[in-house]
């Protein structure tokens, strides 16, 4: 047996919020849209990991997602230029990420990060 993709479905009145934060700052693809689920993804060769935890490191709540991205600061100015909520960061930790949290449209707090050299 392999698991062959995880996929996460986070819960929603309205899947089309999902578009700026998603597609248009993040640049993931929508994949599939029926109006009541909208999926976005990569085609891209990615990572699986699944982290469970009881904080999220330096002290800060546990975020609902994690994406990885090749420039954070590039990320963290399309984020602000949005309005969209900063929730920590961004800051280099000490186990070698430089990263920041914010609000996704649905009060998920999305960890986005960069693994530093």
């Amino acid at each position: 047996m392999q698991v062959r993709r995880i996929v996460v479905n986070l819960e929603t009145p309205e899947p089309a919020a999902a578009r700026e934060f998603y597609q248009g700052i993040l640049g993931l693809e929508l994949l599939m849209d029926h109006g009541w689920i909208a999926t976005y993804g990569s085609s891209q060769q990615m990572s699986v990991q699944v982290s469970f935890a009881s904080e999220g490191g330096s002290g800060t709540p546990v975020p609902g997602l994690s994406i990885e991205v090749d420039d954070v600061d590039e990320v963290f100015a399309a984020m602000c230029a949005s309005a969209f909520e900063i929730v920590y960061g961004p800051t280099n930790e000490p186990w070698g990420v430089r990263r920041f949290y914010v609000r996704d449209p649905f009060g998920t707090i999305v960890n986005i990060l960069a693994h530093r050299p």
